[in-house]
């Protein structure tokens, strides 16, 4: 059950303080070595070859980590306490973490570094995203860990201004994401061009179920909230972020690995920082699925009006 007395802290325990210390000096190791190397240019979409500052991604980020720090959020509840639920939560969290790195390490390895092949990158990501937690939720009684791990207290979700409280970050972010000096080009060569209005909505409607829907359900909804119970909230978004950005190389890889890693944690684990604190400090999935989708498809919406 929830120990309502316990109070929260941001990082619990050695190995909690070890994980966040070293993902944001990979993040920050990452953002050197492409300044030094690249001049601070990162790949941003696998459709081309084309390039950004990465500090056009840093920006709308940071603008939403400060606001998400800003507005009010409901009471965090308590770590989880008693023997069964707290094994069952760490047995959850540990095969989650495995099955991260075994998608992202297989996608590497059938694409080596350059373009995913279908069906090969939709079979690995629904059976390890998807289907090995559906199954290891079944064996070990998702319900009981749901309740204590996952809900935010009944005694503040009626409350609107936790709910459309990240309203602001997230509007904030898609305004500086998505239109000015730092929004993202357009996509020169996208797979989208040249479909007609009701086959694009169709596949923009797949790809937000099998991408952002999935992957946010995992990566922050199962993992990052198994990973917060276990070392901290703030070591498990960046845990959580880090993974999330690993898999990336799969898709948006040169083939050179150092260079490809740097590139998807300054990258997408910047903006998994983003979505991270979001969930974590609102536990509500439309600030995530808002964000994701954006990054999937904002400058496909931008280019149709």
């Amino acid at each position: 059950m929830l120990n309502k007395t316990s109070r929260w802290a941001p990082c619990r325990g050695t190995a909690g303080l070890v994980v966040l210390v070293t993902g944001l000096a990979l993040i920050a190791g990452s953002a050197l070595w492409l300044a030094l190397t690249s001049g601070g240019e990162i790949r941003y979409t696998s459709d081309h070859a084309g390039t950004r500052p990465m500090w056009h991604v840093w920006i709308p980020v940071l603008a939403g980590l400060v606001l998400t720090w800003l507005m009010p959020s409901p009471p965090r509840a308590a770590a989880v306490s008693g023997p069964s639920a707290g094994r069952a939560l760490h047995l959850q969290a540990g095969v989650l973490l495995a099955s991260a790195v075994v998608f992202a390490v297989a996608l590497r390895l059938v694409t080596g570094g350059g373009h995913a092949p279908e069906p090969a990158y939709t079979i690995l990501k629904v059976v390890l995203l998807l289907a090995v937690p559906m199954l290891l939720f079944r064996l070990t009684g998702r319900d009981a860990v749901q309740r204590e791990a996952v809900r935010e207290r009944p005694d503040v979700r009626h409350r609107s201004w936790h709910r459309y409280g990240p309203a602001v970050p997230v509007a904030a972010w898609i305004v500086l994401s998505q239109i000015g000096p730092f929004a993202q080009p357009s996509g020169e060569g996208d797979r989208t061009a040249g479909l007609d209005l009701v086959t694009l909505l169709i596949v923009m409607i797949v790809v937000f179920a099998v991408n952002a829907l999935l992957e946010e359900v995992f990566y922050r909804r199962w993992l990052q909230t198994r990973w917060e119970h276990v070392i901290g909230p703030l070591p498990a978004v960046v845990l959580a972020s880090l993974l999330f950005a690993a898999w990336h190389i799969g898709i948006h890889g040169t083939g050179h690995l150092p260079t490809d890693l740097a590139t998807v944690f300054v990258n997408q684990g910047a903006q998994g920082l983003f979505l991270g604190f979001l969930w974590s400090r609102y536990r509500l999935m439309w600030p995530i699925l808002t964000v994701h989708g954006v990054l999937n498809a904002g400058s496909v919406l931008l280019d149709m009006l």
